[in-house]
């Protein structure tokens, strides 16, 4: 996906959407009724956003405990952060689609989505080193290609 098509997308094509739906329902409900939804949203967002936030830190906390990397709930987290900035930006449908991120279910499926798009699109190239390796390990990749840096550490003391 193209930097300059999601800039577009967030300065141009988004705000014309607003404009047509505070358009359409202000036409609907009138102009007070429709500022007035808009900040409700706003508000009824914030406190979900608090609410699932919140579970989401205890249910990241549990996996730490156990030993565990919380992936899952990071994944949640960051979904449940870009839900609350898309519901405090004025408007309708950055409303939905921050309501929509608050919905589990949505989160999950955009999330695989998410991390399928990036898994489709990069190199990741997983290199071991340490103590104790065999040869073959020691930065080579799968096709036995890989760079070996040999070197000498010095330990520096400056009196402290």
């Amino acid at each position: 996906m193209n930097i300059g098509f999601v800039l577009f997308v967030l300065f141009v094509v988004v705000p014309v959407l607003e404009i047509a739906a505070f358009i359409q329902i202000g036409g609907a409900i009138g102009t007070v009724p429709t500022l007035l939804g808009c900040v409700a949203t706003a508000v009824i967002g914030a406190y979900f956003v608090r609410l699932q936030g919140f579970g989401v830190l205890m249910k990241a906390q549990t996996s730490l405990a156990r030993n565990e990397l919380p992936v899952d709930q990071l994944a949640h987290g960051a979904f449940i952060l870009v839900a609350g900035v898309l519901l405090m930006t004025p408007g309708y449908v950055t409303d939905a689609l921050g309501f929509t991120l608050l919905v589990p279910a949505a989160r999950m499926r955009i999330a695989r989505w998410v991390v399928n798009y990036f898994k489709d699109r990069a190199d990741v190239r997983v290199v071991r080193s340490g103590w104790g390796e065999s040869a073959r390990d020691n930065g080579a990749d799968a096709r036995g290609r890989g760079v070996t840096i040999e070197g000498e550490a010095v330990e520096i003391d400056d009196g402290k």
